[in-house]
């Protein structure tokens, strides 16, 4: 996990042998464009999300801090269907080495994930939208809120959703990671050093959801907005 909610790898790689720091904060490519307006046009949009979660019926014990040495500050809270909270976002590059994501561009790179591909290897940051809940501990403990690997969560920043799978694990005190894909699709620069938002980002996991394989990211997203279609119509 370093400290600090769909990629082409192929068109990156390349592009990376000219320029490969720029390409951290590229602006989204025309296709991730027509996705995003289509989301706006036909899914659950980010109001409609935010609506619900308004308030907060605090489920964590205490209070969580969103970098090493801040004040605690945010609660993890739930509803009937969820549990969310609403912090930051700093960039999880662990997992299976890539272009962007390795030793040389994060000097805290680990080569694992929390939770594993159907294939047993580990999640790779730079391909699936995931998020990062904090280890089980006294402060919470996400498993006993029907969180677990590969449960189904909606990201949100700047008016963008993106949906993601719950794929790893960080510091019991620590709140407010997701991976390098989950960053590039809600247009937040991924770069693990320098990248990430300070604030404004709200994390929303399904209670009991699982998309299986967990690095099936169409599979995520067609869960998650069948779930964000249920939570915000009440159904």
């Amino acid at each position: 996990m370093s400290p600090v909610p769909t990629i082409t790898l192929a068109l990156a790689g390349a592009a990376a042998l000219l320029a490969p720091a720029a390409l951290h904060s590229s602006p989204a490519t025309a296709s991730e464009s027509r996705t995003a307006a289509a989301a706006a046009a036909d899914g659950v949009t980010a109001s409609e999300l935010l609506a619900e979660v308004r308030d907060c019926t605090r489920i964590s014990t205490g209070l969580y801090r969103t970098d090493q040495g801040k004040a605690a500050t945010v609660p993890v809270c739930g509803t009937d269907e969820a549990v969310f909270w609403k912090a930051d976002m700093d960039i999880d590059c662990d997992g299976r080495p890539g272009t962007y994501c390795n030793v040389r561009t994060d000097p805290h790179f680990s080569a694992a994930t929390a939770f594993a591909q159907s294939d047993g290897r580990p999640l790779s940051s730079e391909q699936t939208p995931f998020i990062v809940v904090p280890a089980p501990s006294t402060l919470w403990d996400h498993r006993a809120h029907g969180v677990r690997g590969g449960s189904v969560a909606a990201v949100i920043h700047g008016g963008r959703v993106q949906y993601a799978v719950v794929g790893d694990t960080g510091p019991t005190g620590i709140i407010g990671e997701a991976s390098y894909a989950t960053a590039k699709g809600l247009g937040i620069d991924p770069h693990p050093q320098r990248g990430g938002v300070p604030s404004g980002v709200t994390y929303i996991v399904f209670k009991n959801s699982r998309v299986s394989p967990i690095e099936d990211s169409a599979a995520a997203e067609a869960a998650g907005e069948r779930l964000a279609q249920a939570f915000v119509s009440g159904d």
